[in-house]
């Protein structure tokens, strides 16, 4: 992992403040705040990091354990995932109190 993160949600001031440090031979470097900087329209700018998508992936977990979730869509994969099992579980229920009542299925 090249870069770790970490988010901590504060409530109090309505924010989520990120950390991103990297572990090196020589110890451990951590991430600056951003500055920003004004420039032309036409210029398209440096992005403000590039991650490989293991550490995508690591900065979407930690936002999710701090609470964030996508403004839009139906739940995660994990959701969907329970939700599955759940109605396999009460077809299993259902089709069994109809076997008993010796209706066919």
């Amino acid at each position: 992992m090249e870069i770790e993160f970490r988010a901590e949600r504060r409530p109090l001031l309505d924010r989520i403040d990120l950390y991103a440090r990297h572990r090196a031979t020589n110890g451990v470097a951590y991430a600056r705040p951003l500055v920003m900087e004004s420039c032309e329209a036409a210029v398209v700018p440096e992005p403000v990091v590039s991650l490989p998508m293991e550490d995508a992936q690591t900065l979407m977990d930690e936002l999710w354990r701090a609470g964030i979730r996508p403004t839009e869509g139906a739940g995660s994969a994990g959701s969907m995932a329970a939700t599955e099992r759940h109605l396999k579980d009460m077809q299993s229920i259902t089709f069994g109190l109809l076997k008993k009542d010796g209706v066919a299925v």
